[in-house]
């Protein structure tokens, strides 16, 4: 992979195992992953809890080592964590003694970007995100879905080229994951930045991505990767067509095959 091939991510045959001290053997986590994420697009990964997830984005992240295949962004193999990438957490971890703006600025302040320049970088982000008003208030005047898009502002400030996203909305109660979804389809239609996106519930997966890599059960090797080509841009009523319901069974049936309910995997 080189930088201009239209690559921002190719993970090759990725192995990861975890060694037990305690029973004094390996515990296999990923096994043969291959898969590619093209510049500027969102794919999500799904599949049962264990599956090794988490493990893929951690090796994407540089913050794991030892394992066995390659991870390349944009054409570099990853060796560690690297200003080409920013992750958002399932908790939000906002600076307590911060405001919405200094949290934001954080990233720019790390990276020794001048003050006017991060402060101005800031405000632009917190309007995306539709906090503006808020600028000053701090984490804990917020609801949890405005921390996590204190959260995802912070992320962007430092302007990633890759986007790593560790269930983001899954602490949030189910009306405002919805409003997040929508806030996410609509922030990343604006920055067009390369998502990898977690999360166990099958038709956030299938509303926010291009594509869905589903993963088997422990250890996670590729079952599919399906492909969503439903219209851009998403609105929230689109769920409840039959197109999307289709895709929605298509992925459910591929991590429970026979299963015809499309639910949450826990």
């Amino acid at each position: 992979m080189t930088p201009n091939d239209g690559l921002a991510l190719r993970v090759e045959e990725l192995g990861i195992e975890y060694w037990l001290p305690r029973l004094s053997r390996t515990l296999p986590a990923v096994e043969g992953v291959t898969f590619e994420v093209e510049a500027g697009s969102f794919v999500s990964l799904v599949g049962p809890s264990g599956c090794g997830k988490t493990s893929i984005l951690n090796a994407v992240a540089g913050l794991l080592t030892g394992y066995r295949g390659r991870v390349s962004v944009h054409g570099h193999p990853v060796t560690g964590p690297g200003h080409d990438r920013a992750l958002v957490f399932q908790q939000a971890a906002l600076l307590p003694w911060r405001t919405v703006l200094g949290n934001v600025m954080y990233g720019l302040e790390c990276h020794r970007v001048a003050r006017a320049e991060a402060r101005r970088r800031a405000r632009e982000l917190i309007q995306l995100v539709d906090l503006g008003g808020f600028e000053h208030h701090y984490p804990h005047e917020l609801s949890g879905g405005m921390q996590q898009r204190v959260n995802l502002a912070r992320a962007l400030a430092v302007d990633p080229s890759l986007l790593l996203m560790d269930e983001p909305f899954a602490a949030l109660d189910a009306q405002t994951r919805e409003y997040m979804q929508g806030e996410l389809t609509r922030i990343w239609s604006i920055k067009r930045k390369t998502v990898l996106f977690i999360t166990h519930q099958i038709d956030e997966a299938v509303y926010l991505s291009d594509r869905v890599v589903v993963l088997s059960a422990r250890p996670g090797r590729i079952k599919e990767i399906v492909e969503v080509s439903l219209p851009r841009p998403r609105s929230l009523a689109l769920k409840r067509t039959e197109t999307f319901l289709d895709v929605e069974r298509r992925v459910w049936d591929l991590i429970e095959p026979g299963s015809g309910q499309p639910q949450e995997v826990t």
